[in-house]
């Protein structure tokens, strides 16, 4: 994540929820069955847990999780959220981090898109660091139909604005389901995509390494 990213997600914090899912009752409903449809299990590693809108349900299917995010005003709010006893919550960077143990599913939502192309296989030999053998890597996020929403300044590059009208440059690389499977083929992972169409629009991967 560039500087410029994450300020403006610790920025974001407190108004994430209503800008992101408008009703927050409604999205932590979705969640749940998007969540519980992929199953996920054992012992998670949620990446970019912002607000904790995803932690919940993983908590719920989960031996335990651990939920990491750059944005410590994200964590706050996520610490305040979800009380269960088997989740943790850690200010970090993916790219650098090195917990000492791997993770029988790696978790994230909407993080994907935000990966720079320069540092998409980067990102994936890090998630193949941190899994254990036949984990699972799942993850949900925006389809490339949803880029006109955008307002983009390059081809990776768009510019978000805070409530208060403040400009930030965010990357945003909208998923193309049938690309991404031939990029992660490339790289030594198997990925399948499917689509959940409600009040918005999400698609959903779930990856493993090919030995």
């Amino acid at each position: 994540m560039t500087d410029e990213q994450l300020h403006y997600y610790r920025l974001r914090a407190g108004e994430y929820d209503a800008t992101a899912f408008g009703d927050v009752a409604a999205a932590s409903e979705r969640i749940a069955r998007i969540v519980g449809a992929m199953r996920p299990a054992g012992r998670v590693l949620e990446i970019a847990c912002g607000t904790g809108m995803w932690t919940s349900a993983l908590a719920a299917a989960a031996d335990s999780v651990t939920a990491i995010d750059a944005a410590p005003e994200a964590l706050a709010i996520a610490r305040d959220r979800v009380r269960a006893e088997n989740v943790r919550f850690e200010v970090a960077d993916v790219f650098t981090y090195r917990p000492g143990v791997r993770f029988d599913t790696i978790f994230f939502s909407a993080w994907l898109s935000h990966v720079p192309a320069a540092r998409f296989g980067e990102f994936w030999a890090a998630l193949g660091g941190l899994l254990a053998g036949g984990g699972r890597v799942l993850f949900v996020d925006e389809p490339v139909s949803e880029r006109a929403k955008e307002t983009y300044i390059s081809d990776e590059v768009v510019e978000r604005h805070l409530r208060d009208g403040r400009a930030f440059r965010v990357v945003k690389n909208f998923i193309d389901p049938g690309d991404l499977v031939v990029r992660l083929r490339r790289l030594g992972w198997e990925c399948t995509m499917t689509r959940d169409d409600d009040a918005w629009t999400w698609v959903c991967g779930s990856a493993r390494q090919v030995k």
